[in-house]
């Protein structure tokens, strides 16, 4: 009986962490359409612009970032980030290139549009944060 009173504690509080997580994608989503921008584009914009401010050699250079390096930091499988950075390419965000150590390899480094967006709604995001996650 305490096994399964401590599993369904264990449940609800598995359930408890879904819909913080649910809410706070969800309002930093509306914070951020307006600005052509979801959550996950912002993350991955943001995991960009950490390192290039940390300047660490985590993913080879400061200013670029391997895709599968951030797909560990953005908590999206490979084939969906690989979608993702293809529509912040394509809005002019981010360029791709071919890692020169490993072929198969693709690195993704911001632009300077995708810098200046990310400064704009830098705010944003932290405020939405603060709104959900600041209870």
């Amino acid at each position: 009986m305490a096994a399964n009173k401590a599993g369904t504690e264990l449940a609800d509080q598995w359930r408890d962490i879904l819909a913080a997580h649910a809410r706070t994608m969800c309002e930093i989503d509306r914070a951020l359409h307006p600005h052509g921008l979801g959550a996950s584009d912002f993350e991955v914009l943001d995991v960009l612009v950490s390192e290039a401010v940390a300047a660490t050699d985590d993913c080879g250079r400061a200013d670029q970032c391997r895709v599968q390096d951030i797909s560990g930091r953005v908590h999206l499988s490979q084939s969906a980030l690989s979608r993702l950075i293809g529509r912040l390419e394509k809005d002019g965000l981010v360029e791709r290139s071919m890692c020169v150590e490993d072929r198969r390899g693709v690195r993704v480094a911001l632009t300077a549009r995708g810098r200046e967006l990310h400064a704009e709604v830098l705010p944003l995001q932290r405020a939405a944060l603060a709104r959900t996650l600041g209870e």
